[in-house]
């Protein structure tokens, strides 16, 4: 059953897509797209290869150890690439003004926000992936036979970096909604991806280990290398969820409730 048309003779299902496609479009047309992606995909192809290539010339190399253990590795630096797309692709309309045509053009700010969202954390997602699978394969091809690719193991794991990335940039698109401001969001998203996941523990008191298990940067290190103590798989991924829920919802309501070019 399809969505009664609104008061404009477009339907809310009608009108998702038609902005899903405009966001397509302009995330492919914006040079750092290309940049990020391919930060991305040489971080973890080229971490994997080198990966393989030291299995390859080790005098008493493995034998049928999975090159999918290199994807979570080559994932935790590469995730940092596709958070900055995430951000630049909700910030840089506030940067440049083009937020004001852009909801001339799609006035319902829900249904902007959906499409975004939907468009940048899938396109995020999916290459991100690809680019795990990528890492896990040229491992493999420069360390054969050594390593073994494993059906049932690299499921598990890219299903892993999927989650890990599209909770991470979800996360990014709020915050970028939220802040409006490019470099305020990288910093923001930095500290709690990275900086102060590693630092608080350092600290010594155990308020400020317990505030580091909360942060999603200490969730996705979990998911992705399991040496985060204290933290299951189940607290990681509620963790992120819970913050890229909390992001969205709070870039929702500031989208609908104050000008968009402030």
């Amino acid at each position: 059953m399809t969505a009664p048309p609104t008061a404009t003779g477009v339907s809310t299902g009608r009108l998702l897509a038609r902005t899903c496609a405009a966001e397509w479009t302009r995330l492919w047309t914006v040079r750092t797209t290309g940049l990020f992606l391919a930060a991305a995909a040489v971080v973890m192809v080229g971490i994997g290869t080198a990966a393989g290539l030291d299995v390859a010339t080790d005098p008493l190399p493995p034998r049928g150890d999975p090159a999918w253990a290199i994807v979570p590795v080559t994932a935790m630096p590469a995730q940092f690439a596709l958070l900055a797309l995430a951000l630049t692709a909700v910030t840089a309309d506030h940067a440049t003004g083009g937020i004001v045509p852009t909801l001339q053009w799609t006035p319902r700010r829900t249904v902007l926000l959906l499409a975004r969202l939907v468009v940048t954390v899938g396109t995020a997602t999916t290459l991100g992936v690809l680019f795990g699978l990528g890492s896990a394969l040229a491992a493999y091809t420069a360390a054969r036979p050594s390593l073994t690719l494993p059906l049932d193991e690299g499921l598990d794991v890219l299903g892993t970096v999927g989650v890990v990335f599209a909770a991470g940039t979800a996360l990014a698109v709020g915050l970028g909604f939220v802040l409006r401001n490019t470099a305020g969001a990288l910093v923001t998203v930095f500290l709690l991806m990275l900086l102060l996941p590693l630092l608080l523990p350092q600290f010594g008191y155990a308020w400020a280990t317990e505030l580091a298990q909360v942060l999603p940067g200490s969730g996705a290190a979990h998911l992705l290398s399991g040496e985060v103590p204290g933290m299951t798989d189940t607290s990681s991924v509620a963790v992120l969820l819970g913050w890229a829920g909390g992001a969205l919802l709070l870039g929702w309501s500031r989208l609908l409730c104050s000008d968009a070019n402030r």
